[in-house]
């Protein structure tokens, strides 16, 4: 009798311990999951490339402000802005017959590209100042409109 019930309480125990058809999740539950994770990201990631595109257009701004600010110090040291075949290649490397050129005026030629990745332009002398320097927006094109539109020294 006493081994009948050790018997009895071994089954019970196997039971409460063995795997329960309740255990894990159902592949139904899954799809419900990844149906909303898809959802939050549809409605999430146009906000999120929104916030990109005008952080990239807020940084051309200000590093074309900092750019001038740097071409006005180039002009303090040698009298004069870059000339245009020099360029703003003039801010890392002096140019040929340079005079009172105290350089680098810019650690790397990376800040001479705008967050797309293609050069400023600079124009000397320029048509809207002393000298006219401007990005072409993410489609490297002159003119567009948002995200793709011109960057400007003389329009900020």
């Amino acid at each position: 009798m006493k081994a009948n019930m050790q018997a009895k309480e071994m089954k019970t125990r196997r039971r409460r311990t063995g795997p329960r058809s309740e255990d894990g999740y159902t592949l139904v539950e899954l799809l419900v999951v990844l149906a909303i994770l898809g959802l939050l990201i549809a409605i999430a990631a146009p906000r999120l490339i929104h916030h990109l595109s005008a952080a990239r257009v807020q940084t051309a701004h200000i590093q074309i402000q900092q750019l001038g600010s740097i071409l006005d110090i180039y002009k303090l040291d040698t009298g004069h802005y870059p000339s245009q075949q020099a360029g703003l290649q003039a801010l890392v490397t002096a140019p040929a017959g340079a005079t009172n050129w105290n350089g680098p005026y810019l650690k790397n030629k990376d800040s001479l590209t705008d967050p797309w990745g293609n050069p400023y332009q600079y124009k000397f002398p320029g048509s809207h100042g002393d000298y006219d320097l401007y990005s072409y927006g993410a489609d490297g094109r002159e003119g567009g409109d948002g995200e793709s539109g011109d960057i400007t020294s003389w329009q900020q």
